[in-house]
């Protein structure tokens, strides 16, 4: 006598009413939702904390920024890494700090800087500024200085329309609180600021 015994697997009954319906729809909802929601907040962190972005506004940095160019500036970088000749930063105008200024380093503390008929000389080395064309170079002189302990001697790009350290003198650290990193506006000048 033989008996049949029924496997494990469950045939569909004959009323699909009466069994309950999947709902593998509502995590995956869940899930995307918290992926999305994580994401938003990781984004608003990293730009408050770590990038801002700026408007330039002015043409004392051309041609590298332009007026009314958008960039992000890195505000947490030179808590890691010290302020290096080449950088173009962003800091409060010594004279009025409620407004901001945007402006390269030419010269940092303890360097002895001198402007002769425009050409800019660093430790008594001419300084070789690429980022300067000459149709933006100017004439005018600077006194040797030596810039003081934990400030910055900073120039705009476009030398003959900046207002700068020539005019206001080296800068202070703890008036610079960003890096300008990279350019966002308008897309034909997107990426890396040099």
């Amino acid at each position: 006598m033989s008996e049949h015994y029924q496997s494990d697997i469950a045939t569909p009954s004959a009323s699909s009413a009466d069994s309950p319906k999947p709902r593998a729809a509502q995590p995956l909802v869940t899930a995307w939702a918290r992926d999305i929601a994580i994401s938003l907040i990781v984004s608003v962190l990293f730009i408050v904390f770590l990038y801002q972005p700026v408007k330039v506004e002015g043409t004392s940095m051309m041609p590298a920024l332009a007026d009314q160019e958008r960039v992000f500036i890195n505000k947490f970088v030179y808590k890691l890494e010290p302020i290096s000749r080449g950088d173009v930063v962003v800091f409060r105008y010594p004279r009025d700090v409620s407004k901001s200024y945007i402006k390269r380093v030419i010269a940092v503390a303890g360097d002895r800087v001198r402007i002769d008929d425009g050409v800019v000389y660093v430790n008594d080395r001419r300084l070789p500024e690429p980022y300067v064309p000459k149709d933006y170079w100017d004439a005018r002189s600077y006194p040797e200085t030596v810039v003081p302990r934990h400030s910055y001697f900073l120039l705009g790009d476009h030398r003959n329309l900046s207002n700068d350290s020539r005019d206001f003198g080296p800068v202070d650290e703890q008036y610079i609180y960003g890096k300008a990193v990279f350019g966002y506006w308008p897309f034909d000048k997107v990426g890396k600021l040099r």
